[in-house]
């Protein structure tokens, strides 16, 4: 988990004990670590790598744009780490 204020909470700190007990790791992620996000990685290749500069027209389009590299992740958009 990050720092987030609600990670940090006393409801997500009560269950941690019960999470260890159900054999469920937790462990906080260094002050600033996109590279441990998963979503920062995939928002990064979004952003930088497979969007065109047209999907900024409107909210609608940037919504679209969106939930359709979330449809196809996997097919049409792949991040390969190699």
């Amino acid at each position: 988990m990050d720092k987030a204020s609600f990670h940090c909470s006393q409801k997500i700190r009560a269950k941690i004990d019960e999470w260890q007990d159900k054999h469920l790791e937790i462990f906080w992620l260094p002050a600033y670590s996109p590279q441990l996000n998963l979503i920062e990685i995939l928002w990064r290749f979004m952003k930088y790598e497979w969007i065109n500069i047209d999907v900024y027209d409107s909210w609608v389009s940037l919504v679209t744009y969106v939930e359709k590299v979330l449809r196809e992740f996997g097919r049409d958009y792949v991040i390969n780490f190699a």
